[in-house]
């Protein structure tokens, strides 16, 4: 496990007030001594104002803050320095912890020896990634909950159920003339369908979660000129989309991520669906296709005043679908339905709430505490959990093998540590950690 020094920025670059540079591991306090004048390792969690030098030149004068391990981040002994911010007095305070025995942090680095360390686990470590990745306030949320060990402790649970069914097949396994006994099978199966239970429970939140990461893919669909890209538009809060009362303006899709009363979504504006026999347009209709066929959510645009057509009461048929009456200011007197005004504003925000309401209605219903599966990592090392409980049930048959229930029962705990990362597989933490930014 490494443990020598290493340093990196652990703010953005480029021009700010300050800029914090983070210094960890084994001899990180003699490496912070050779740069901070008047270094004082035992003053731990104060910051403390000092000159910062490299050799007998002056770099720049801010704060470091001093963490002994364990009690740090990364477990490691830690120091944060706060300088000026820029481009300069950051690399110049890079280079002087780099001339003075740090190397350059890997990606993620700090993070990763938080796990190794024991001060997170993987799937905490992820929530670090998805909280700094946040731009919603419930994926905020979601992402501070399983920092906090929401999804940890329900994992946890599960592989201590997993042990204690391991627990009663040694028993029966390696003392199977005891007086009490051989256990019922019974007993054994239903402690694996109870555990499989759960699982598939968890496993049911991976499509809602996947939303909630990612943001809800919502497609404004409808006829040529049907007011797809102001609504689009309107929704953003931007002019992204090009608007024009030349039907068939937009080609091609073009996407925008925002949030609906604090949920993420994902507008994608598309194609007007027509019979053209405009080349190009029919690309931007295969296009759009594509699109909705992806969709969470289908937002139809239909002016208001205008009946369905035939091709949009199938797509009402075919795709989870909201009918948006667009142009409401242009029909004098009260509208139909959900109707919305990219001109006036009237009906937006109806509209925001009525899609939070109906993509998020699972998450809206819990109160947004239930932990989900959020990455396909999280998905597989479930699924093959649960086959593997499926494979144990099987040989709890009539006077099964016990020995093959119990490797099958091993397996699905195995599961359970690699999403966890309580056992060491370094391919995994190499992809957990690829996308990190160094400093973190």
């Amino acid at each position: 496990m490494l443990s020598d020094p290493i340093a990196a920025l652990a703010t953005p670059p480029g021009r700010s007030a300050l800029a914090v540079v983070r210094l960890s591991g084994r001899g990180a306090f003699d490496v912070a001594a050779r740069v901070v004048e008047g270094f004082r390792a035992d003053r731990a969690r104060t910051a403390t104002l000092a000159t910062f030098r490299e050799g007998a030149e002056a770099i720049d004068r801010g704060l470091y803050t001093v963490f002994p391990g364990p009690h740090s981040y990364t477990g490691e002994d830690l120091v944060e320095l706060s300088c000026h911010g820029g481009q300069l007095a950051p690399a110049r305070l890079l280079a002087a912890l780099h001339a003075a025995g740090a190397r350059p942090a890997a990606a993620g680095e700090f993070t990763r020896r938080a796990v190794l360390n024991g001060k997170l686990d993987l799937v905490q470590a992820e929530a670090v990634g998805d909280l700094i990745d946040a731009v919603a306030p419930a994926q905020a949320r979601a992402a501070l909950r399983q920092l906090e060990g929401g999804l940890s402790r329900r994992l946890s649970e599960l592989r201590e159920a997993l042990v204690g069914v391991q627990a009663l097949l040694s028993y029966e396994i390696d003392f199977p003339g005891e007086d009490d006994g051989p256990v019922p099978p019974e007993r054994i199966a239903a402690a694996i369908e109870e555990v499989a239970g759960r699982i598939a429970r968890l496993l049911a939140t991976a499509p809602s979660a996947d939303r909630m990461r990612h943001g809800a893919l919502l497609v404004l669909a409808g006829r040529p000129n049907a007011g797809k890209s102001s609504l689009f538009n309107a929704l953003l809060g931007t002019s992204r989309a090009l608007v024009t009362e030349i039907p068939g303006t937009t080609r091609d899709a073009i996407e925008g991520h925002t949030d609906f009363l604090g949920w993420p979504v994902r507008l994608a504006d598309t194609a007007g669906l027509s019979n053209s026999d405009d080349r190009l347009e029919r690309m931007g209709v295969e296009v759009s296709r594509r699109y909705l066929s992806a969709a969470d959510l289908v937002l139809l645009c239909i002016e208001a005043g205008r009946e369905p057509g035939p091709d949009e009461t199938a797509l009402l048929a075919e795709r989870p679908s909201l009918v948006v009456r667009t142009k409401r200011d242009l029909v004098p007197g009260s509208a139909d339905g959900l109707a919305v005004s990219a001109v006036t504003g009237e009906g937006i925000g109806d509209l925001r709430r009525a899609v939070a309401n109906r993509v998020f209605a699972d998450r809206i219903a819990l109160g947004d505490l239930e932990p989900g599966l959020g990455r396909d990592r999280h998905r597989t090392a479930l699924l093959r959990a649960e086959a593997a409980l499926a494979d144990a049930a099987a040989h709890l048959i009539p006077e099964g093998d016990p020995v093959l229930v119990s490797h099958h029962v091993r397996e699905a705990t195995i599961a359970l540590d690699e999403l966890l990362g309580a056992v060491d597989v370094e391919e995994v933490l190499g992809a957990v950690f690829a996308g990190f930014c160094v400093g973190k």
